[in-house]
């Protein structure tokens, strides 16, 4: 307990920036162990790939003990990352520059289900996957991306600095319980997939380290750091064009991964970096330019506008979707609250 208790001042004296330095460099050590390890999970022999609806890194013959170590695993680290994030919630108020020792807790059971979980698949192999979608990992990212929507339409608005019409009551809502959401994201899409060293699930698992790093450090001043925020936002631009490449080749649909997360760069999210009007439009002009000579090149001009907006039209719809589902819920649970404060005698 002393050991933690120097460790947690030392760290609540350190700047955002050196939290985060090292934040990063220990997210790199655990994508580095995952790498190393990674020769040794070759030798398992998986089914033949189905198409895209397949998950490929699941075991042909599943038992109760593989399921029940994914599974326990992941609920583990799942209900511990919660009850954290809710004692930061209700333990303090306001903003640190550094660490509480309920953040220091945080890194450190996220450290331990990380091994534990990488433990887990060189004893058992499977992650979830085995029992649930592809779709529900990659959904729960995109939920996650789309919801930092709705957080910040506000202050850096939606469409080109320009706020969409989302009541005080739904943002002050997904302000106050993002954190259990995106905790869920990413604690559930690390472990769906087992801990494998593919360049897709490394490239993967690292920006999901650095969401989990993210979510350790509520409440300091780490976490609002908006170039820190905008580079998570904008890791998903990496990823997606990567593993678009690797699976599907110079010739597949990676453009529409790389214009299409960029164009929600352009569209909403340089507009909250207080950047100048020229600079804006020098950065609007070069993805308008990357797009059309790439697509040329690639001979498919005609089609580059309808790449580019797809994953745009889809956050966009899906932000507009959630903050009315979420503007419903909260209208009825007040009709319903007064409508009992009402009917008392």
């Amino acid at each position: 307990m002393t050991l933690f208790t120097s460790a947690s001042q030392a760290l609540g004296r350190s700047r955002p920036g050196v939290v985060l330095a090292a934040g990063v460099a220990g997210a790199a050590v655990l994508t580095g162990l995952i790498w190393l390890l990674g020769d040794r999970l070759e030798t398992v022999a998986l089914r033949p790939d189905q198409g895209a609806a397949w998950y490929y890194w699941k075991l042909p013959e599943p038992t109760f003990w593989t399921r029940l170590s994914a599974w326990a695993g992941y609920a583990a680290h799942q209900v511990a990352f919660w009850w954290l994030i809710h004692r930061g919630r209700t333990a303090a108020r306001g903003r640190d520059a550094g660490l509480r020792p309920v953040n220091v807790a945080a890194l450190a059971v996220n450290v331990g289900f990380v091994l534990l979980h990488v433990l887990q698949t060189h004893l058992f192999y499977d992650g979830l996957a085995q029992d649930v979608s592809i779709f529900s990992s990659q959904g729960s990212v995109v939920l996650l991306l789309v919801v930092v929507l709705i957080l910040e339409n506000r202050r850096r608005g939606l469409f080109f600095g320009r706020p969409a019409p989302i009541g005080a009551e739904v943002a002050g809502f997904a302000r106050r319980y993002h954190g259990y959401l995106f905790a869920w994201a990413a604690v559930y899409t690390f472990w769906y997939h087992p801990a494998v060293a593919t360049g897709g699930h490394l490239i993967g698992f690292f920006y999901l380290f650095l969401l989990l790093l993210q979510g350790s450090l509520f409440r300091t001043g780490a976490h609002t750091a908006r170039w820190w925020t905008l580079t998570l936002e904008l890791l998903v631009v990496v990823h997606g064009t990567l593993v678009a490449v690797m699976t599907s080749g110079p010739d597949g649909l990676w453009p529409m991964f790389l214009f299409g997360f960029l164009g929600v760069f352009v569209i909403t999210q340089m507009h909250g970096l207080g950047l100048p009007v020229a600079v804006r439009w020098v950065l609007a002009g070069a993805y308008t330019g990357s797009l059309v000579v790439v697509h040329a090149v690639r001979g498919d001009l005609a089609g580059a506008a309808g790449l580019a907006v797809r994953i745009p039209a889809i956050e966009y719809a899906l932000a507009g979707l959630i903050a009315l589902l979420l503007w419903a819920a909260l209208r009825a649970t007040r009709l319903i609250t007064n409508g009992r404060g009402h009917s008392r005698p």
